[in-house]
């Protein structure tokens, strides 16, 4: 009866710990976590541990007999020259679209923070390129620039002063600056909307306050305006540097990853290898690598973006 009696007391204060309200507060906040480790588990972790077999194997998505064949399809994918063309025109792109997007999202903003007329039909028309597919803006630039006399901007050049064709979409470094083009037409204005969103957040007296001071418009800018756009240029440029590095649609629809592999991605090259070549098996070799690739260019984006908002700040 003692021991029962101890016992009785010890299984009390445990059943009144579990039922306790901080304890079912917790119980609560964690079965909020389920669909979010079911949705973890079914998008990623699965898929990633199947790549992962995959890439170490020689399955080609159709047959059900699939042997193991180690790191060579690690090995094919730095040997092969579509890939490796590949992944240097996607570094290229992601890099190039962030810098020059930033470089001329930022002043886009401040001009059209200021108080002028007809300011949001300006608006408006920036933010517009960032509405239809990309795919689609593909497709019309693909005319406008086409390499043909019948192009758009070739048809313009020869009527203004007389030019010949010039080879904007089968020229390699062109087609390569053709396509970053594009890219940066298109997000500059949405880049911008959002460093917009950031600048009216600025409280007025500290520009009031530095005019009193006698401070130039530049000093403003460079002391004020940079410093507090910080969280935004670390938002903004992670957003580009990933859409960059997996981008597809335009590179594909405007000018199909030519010439030769002067605009392959590495998107591009993945489906290929899976889809069209059937090696399932080299397609998932060079995801599992992507996947490491684009994981150190964001880590070491995002620790470079840390440290200039506390230089900033």
């Amino acid at each position: 009866m003692t021991v029962l009696g101890r016992r009785a007391p010890a299984v009390t204060g445990a059943l009144s710990w579990l039922m306790s309200p901080k304890r079912l507060e917790g119980l609560r906040l964690q079965a909020f976590m389920v669909p979010i480790g079911v949705v973890f588990a079914v998008l990623f972790a699965i898929p990633l541990a199947q790549s992962l077999y995959f890439s170490v194997t020689d399955f080609n998505g159709y047959s059900t007999k699939v042997n193991f064949v180690g790191l060579e399809n690690y090995r094919k994918i730095f040997t092969d020259p579509s890939m490796l063309a590949g992944l240097g025109f996607t570094l290229l792109y992601a890099i190039g679209t962030t810098v020059i997007v930033t470089v001329l999202a930022i002043p886009l903003a401040v001009l059209l923070n200021r108080r002028f007329f007809g300011r949001n039909v300006v608006r408006a028309v920036f933010f517009f390129p960032a509405i239809p597919s990309i795919a689609i803006l593909g497709l019309v630039w693909a005319f406008i620039l086409s390499p043909l006399g019948s192009g758009a901007i070739n048809w313009l050049l020869d009527a203004v002063g007389g030019f010949g064709p010039v080879p904007w979409l089968s020229d390699g470094t062109l087609a390569q600056l053709s396509v970053i083009m594009v890219a940066v037409w298109s997000s500059t204005g949405w880049h911008a909307i959002l460093y917009l969103a950031y600048l009216q957040a600025i409280p007025g007296d500290y520009y009031e306050a530095a005019r009193v001071d006698g401070a130039s418009a530049r000093q403003a800018f460079f002391r004020i305006t940079l410093p507090l756009l910080a969280p935004a240029v670390t938002v903004s440029s992670l957003l580009l540097m990933t859409g960059g590095l997996k981008v597809y649609d335009l590179p594909y629809t405007l000018t199909k990853g030519g010439p030769g592999y002067a605009t392959f991605t590495i998107t591009q090259s993945i489906i290929q290898s899976g889809i069209a070549q059937a090696k399932f098996g080299q397609a998932s070799a060079l995801a599992v690598v992507f996947m490491l690739v684009v994981g150190a260019i964001v880590a070491l984006q995002l620790v470079l973006s840390r440290r200039l908002e506390g230089r900033l700040s």
